[in-house]
């Protein structure tokens, strides 16, 4: 049940009202932004809310039997913080939002609260995006525990992976730049594929701070795979990360560190379910 104040019920019983909906997200590095389906804008809680093109939430769909909550918002991208580009560099990944809704003529009434809980997956399209709301309830279906693999189920770098990133990191300059996906540096020595499925991340230029992953490296050249929201230029800076794509091969060749392997190489495919006897 949800409660409001007796002057928004009387507000909501009415045959006209004047109610708008808003949304706050907080990145995880802790930037509040608002956001409101207004043509001016509105001051809630000493947050600025701007208005929002096209802001279009699904129906709300809530039970007493922890199944997930079902809800997803439409907007179309902008300049007042709803950018691809911050989008696609994970500012937004697992951000808190509040959707609520109040009367725009009379702030005082207070709020009417329609949902909370993390931004999930986004769905980017033509200039527009989508993306899920999770309640408490989907961690419910979070698996617990790890599941046989035969690939290392441990990220590169971790606790449970023991491998030493700076050993496998470099510093670089850019020194051409053929895309808005891939660039060049001519005193990269390593061997192809070396930096496949690593990171990039930049130290300089317009795209300072951002981190993109490689999906081939091959003569010196880079190519990531997803476009860099601003222009790389010649004479930008990055860090680069070996890559790893978890078989045991790379663990055991490439970073020396095989007894750490979190995988089960030993484990039959799903051919043998085919392997029985009589079988031609």
């Amino acid at each position: 049940m949800k409660v409001i104040s007796a002057a928004l019920k009387t507000h909501l019983s009415g045959e006209v009202t004047t109610m708008v909906t808003c949304w706050v997200i907080t990145r995880r590095d802790g930037v509040r932004m608002g956001f409101a389906t207004h043509d001016k804008e509105l001051e809630i809680d000493n947050l600025i809310f701007q208005p929002v093109n096209s802001f279009l939430p699904s129906s709300v769909s809530s039970t007493n039997s922890l199944n997930v909550d079902n809800l997803e918002v439409s907007a179309i991208l902008s300049s007042d913080g709803l950018t691809e580009g911050d989008i696609r560099a994970g500012l937004f990944d697992h951000g808190r939002i509040s959707i609520f809704q109040v009367n725009w003529r009379d702030l005082s009434q207070g709020k009417l609260y329609i949902q909370s809980g993390w931004l999930g997956e986004f769905t980017l399209k033509d200039q527009s995006f989508t993306v899920e709301i999770r309640g408490l309830t989907q961690k419910l279906q979070q698996t617990i525990g790890d599941v046989f693999s035969p690939e290392c189920r441990a990220d590169l770098g971790a606790k449970n992976c023991h491998v030493n990133l700076a050993q496998f990191s470099v510093l670089g300059i850019v020194t051409n730049v053929s895309g808005s996906d891939s660039f060049t540096d001519t005193s990269r020595i390593e061997a192809d594929g070396w930096y496949d499925y690593g990171v990039v991340c930049w130290l300089s230029g317009a795209n300072s701070g951002r981190m993109s992953e490689v999906k081939v490296f091959a003569a010196g050249q880079f190519v990531l795979f997803d476009r860099m929201p601003e222009p790389m230029m010649t004479g930008d800076i990055y860090q680069a990360v070996a890559g790893c794509d978890k078989r045991a091969a790379i663990c055991k060749n490439k970073f020396q560190n095989f007894e750490n392997f979190r995988g089960e190489t030993a484990i039959p495919g799903t051919d043998s379910l085919y392997d029985y006897p009589g079988l031609k």
